[in-house]
């Protein structure tokens, strides 16, 4: 099913619903607050917004894409993914969906995701490297693997549906027969800081990252060209695959990013239905608050108060005049 046959499905789900729904209480309701910084800023705006605006008892679940989307998909938990990057799980997603286990509320990045391999735009520029084949030719330029004899390739941590991915990528590419190592940060701070101690000390750095990120807001990075297409049959079939026997290299699609939620959780809860069908913003948006959060050490709680109280032109559209002016009592 493609996202315009999941919206007109959550469309049809919506006009369908009983008014009465509007009336009920919200109830409790659990959150996936995802490990990475602009899908745990996403869960806590949720969570004001619904505590303060509509009266829910909201909870917030540690989650990651493909936890997050199993759980839901067969335990029917957590109620809400507001992030849910779907690249890695469109096979699973696409028949949960059309077997209506997994409603689609809404494209939360309206400008879609960025995904690839990137390298600093200063080293790029001075060694001419346009491609990755280009920058795979100068592991001598990329420091950082254990092996101090080849060049560091950095991954995404582990669990993360990115990870597999960059795998199969760095597979078809053969970057070990290319003199790389390829690193596993551990964690999206140590992926952060690998990035930060890199332009520090004035070194090059190669590896997979995405926006909307502050990091990619705060240095300046370059994506590297693949240069082959976007084969969807190959990717759905082999790219996202554990181990998939014989990858090729295959251009990243855009990436789709949605919040999703449970069956049960639409139906019983049209009238929050309703504000997460609304809500969506900008890269540049979210850019800009994970810079301010990196700046001054935030956490998503922090940044989720300071994008209300501070842009209320932005959310002040996903709700009704009464619950922004109960938002913004609270605030």
């Amino acid at each position: 099913m493609t996202p315009l046959k999941t919206g007109l499905a959550l469309l049809g789900l919506m006009t369908v619903a009983p008014a009465a729904f509007a009336a009920e209480d919200c109830g409790d309701v659990t959150i996936a607050e995802m490990n990475w910084a602009s899908a745990g800023l996403a869960a806590w705006v949720d969570k004001i917004i619904l505590e303060e605006g509509y009266d829910c008892n909201v909870e917030l679940i540690t989650g990651d894409t493909v936890p997050t989307f199993t759980s839901m998909n067969e335990k029917a938990e957590p109620d809400v993914a507001p992030e849910l990057w779907v690249n890695a799980v469109k096979i699973p997603l696409d028949a949960a969906v059309e077997e209506g286990r997994i409603i689609i509320a809404s494209e939360i990045l309206s400008d879609g995701g960025v995904e690839g391999f990137w390298i600093p735009t200063k080293l790029a520029e001075e060694n001419n490297i346009k491609t990755l084949e280009e920058a795979l030719q100068h592991p001598d330029l990329f420091p950082g693997a254990e092996d101090e004899s080849k060049g560091a390739f950095f991954s995404c941590p582990s669990g993360w549906a990115c990870q597999i991915i960059t795998q199969n990528q760095t597979r078809a590419m053969d970057i070990e027969g290319k003199g790389f190592e390829l690193i596993d940060p551990g964690s999206a701070a140590g992926l952060d800081g690998s990035i930060a101690r890199a332009f520090n000390r004035d070194e090059g750095w190669l590896g997979y990252y995405w926006a909307p990120t502050a990091i990619l807001g705060k240095y300046e990075m370059t994506r590297l060209e693949l240069g082959v297409d976007h084969n969807r049959e190959a990717w759905d079939s082999c790219t996202v695959v554990n181990n998939c026997p014989e990858p090729e290299l295959n251009e990243w699609p855009r990436s789709d990013v949605f919040t999703a939620v449970t069956k049960e959780f639409a139906e019983a809860n049209a009238v929050t239905m309703d504000y997460l069908g609304k809500r969506a913003w900008s890269n540049e948006t979210v850019n800009a608050m994970l810079a301010w959060m990196g700046d001054n050490q935030a956490t998503n709680e922090d940044g989720a108060y300071y994008f209300l109280e501070n842009h209320p032109e932005v959310w002040g559209e996903w709700v009704s005049e009464d619950v922004a002016k109960r938002v913004q009592d609270a605030l």
